[in-house]
């Protein structure tokens, strides 16, 4: 039995930091888990960076919802899911994530969710459990499931290497090159190509 373990910003929707970024004109907030493997150190400064500017959940949000899937996932992601299963593993947050899964048809999505006080501000957050993605992945395995895994970065590298076959899509040139042995595509149609012969 097959599951396929696929992250979601990147992959399947635009990164919602990067977009925050280009909506308030601040371009600290563009750092993501492709620049920075320490996902701890990385939400820090993010919280630390909305709490100089003012910003809180709201405003994140007011960004979200105006965010469409990348061109082609949805239909991706469908074709995908009429051939096996699929799960939505992310470090983003249910906070974030949901008018976006609306968009893809629902897909079940593991997440984390975010700490916010009275004032819409973001204090803190709570990771589903440490090392989320790897962790889910041997969960499943010592369930009787055979994972297969994509992703595009650093925090995406230890479910695929965990997998019986793992997939790079539209990765950066830094991790292709650090990661030659790892497939990695650029369209949807090889994507889904590649994942069902791994089936």
């Amino acid at each position: 039995m097959n599951v396929v373990c696929l992250d979601l910003e990147g992959v399947l929707v635009p990164e919602i930091w990067i977009a925050f970024a280009e909506k308030t004109g601040i371009p600290e907030f563009r750092r993501t888990t492709r620049d920075e493997p320490d996902y701890g150190k990385l939400m820090r400064y993010r919280i630390d960076l909305l709490e100089k500017h003012g910003l809180g959940l709201k405003e994140i949000q007011e960004v979200i919802a105006k965010i469409d899937p990348l061109e082609g996932a949805k239909d991706f992601l469908d074709a995908l899911r009429a051939k096996t299963q699929v799960l939505i593993l992310s470090d983003t947050f249910y906070e974030f994530a949901m008018p976006l899964m609306k968009k893809l048809g629902y897909p079940t999505l593991m997440c984390n969710s975010l700490v916010v006080d009275a004032s819409n501000r973001i204090v803190d957050y709570k990771m589903r459990c440490e090392l989320s993605k790897l962790t889910t992945v041997k969960a499943l395995q010592s369930c009787g499931f055979e994972t297969i895994a994509a992703g595009d970065s650093f925090n995406d590298l230890g479910m695929i290497r965990a997998s019986k076959a793992g997939f790079l899509f539209r990765s950066t040139d830094a991790i292709k090159q650090a990661n030659p042995d790892l497939p990695a595509f650029e369209t949807y149609e090889d994507f889904l190509n590649g994942i069902v012969a791994a089936l």
